[in-house]
């Protein structure tokens, strides 16, 4: 039996991925409203329940992997292929880390409910996902971009506002464009190591979901930036976070085009330009509520 390594659950538990939880702070983001403390709180723990529960995910998927990652070049070193960690302690961390994330979803002041009922079809999908769903082609990347759509809606829940539909349709394209690109960059690998369903993707096919929810990104996102509910709560000033979105997006592209983008959450933290930009969008929208007393 392994020994209990502390680093080997952390590693198990991936949280270099729960950048890809950000989502879930687009609704305070938008509704400029993060000097309540209490809808800070509940974003807090909303986040905080996601990045437990997506853990849980995490662990339950390399526990049915665990075999095939034993054969791959990188996914060997993985707790449960490497065995650094047992079957058995690996799904004992899973259940706490499932309790822990239902806990802290349980504990907002309002919408907990509709949280619980978030979290709960986020597992039931990615648990589908894992065991079968993720070698049908194109309903896996859905899957992968409904998770970042429950992210969303657990924000503005947690804010306790209604989702907007302008920040609905372009999360939903620009989740798809990330899971296809991640579907894009996974094609880099030798074949032997490829996951099964990338036989069902060409690389022309690939190339042409990016480059569809790529622009169907940008025309949602353009399109709310100089909409009426965008003017009324942010003025004209958002059509300047335009050219950031577009630079962000065709540098990630790029990146895609060089074999990185498999996983999202740490190739994006890598690429300087790309961390820059994001900066600057969020930065944008800190300054954009103290516009007129700066002027």
């Amino acid at each position: 039996m392994p020994a209990l390594s502390p680093s080997a659950f952390v590693k198990l538990a991936r949280p270099h991925q729960w950048l890809k939880n950000g989502f879930v702070f687009a609704g305070l983001l938008f509704s400029q409203r993060w000097s309540d403390a209490n809808t800070v709180q509940n974003v807090l723990l909303a986040f905080a329940a996601f990045c437990a529960i997506s853990s849980a995910v995490y662990v339950f998927n390399d526990w049915i992997d665990r075999k095939l990652d034993a054969q791959h070049p990188t996914k060997r070193s993985r707790p449960f292929a490497s065995g650094a960690v047992s079957a058995s302690a690996g799904l004992g961390f899973a259940v706490l880390l499932l309790a822990a994330g239902l806990w802290l979803a349980s504990g907002i002041s309002s919408g907990s409910r509709i949280l619980l009922a978030l979290l709960t079809v986020y597992l039931l999908l990615n648990l589908a996902y894992s065991l079968r769903l993720k070698q049908v082609p194109v309903v896996d990347v859905f899957i992968i971009a409904s998770g970042f759509m429950l992210r969303l809606l657990a924000g503005t829940v947690a804010v306790g506002i209604a989702p907007s539909h302008w920040l609905l349709l372009t999360g939903m394209f620009v989740a798809l464009f990330l899971g296809f690109s991640k579907r894009k960059a996974e094609t880099f690998h030798a074949p032997r190591s490829q996951r099964a369903v990338l036989a069902h993707y060409s690389p022309a096919l690939l190339d042409t979901l990016m480059a569809t929810t790529m622009t169907a990104t940008l025309i949602a996102y353009s399109l709310f930036a100089i909409s009426f509910e965008s003017q009324a709560r942010h003025g004209a000033r958002l059509v300047y976070t335009v050219p950031l979105v577009v630079f962000g997006m065709l540098r990630y592209t790029y990146q895609v085009s060089k074999g990185r983008g498999e996983d999202v959450a740490r190739d994006l933290l890598r690429d300087p330009w790309i961390v820059v930009t994001g900066v600057s969008w969020v930065g944008f929208f800190v300054l954009s509520r103290f516009w007129n007393q700066l002027l």
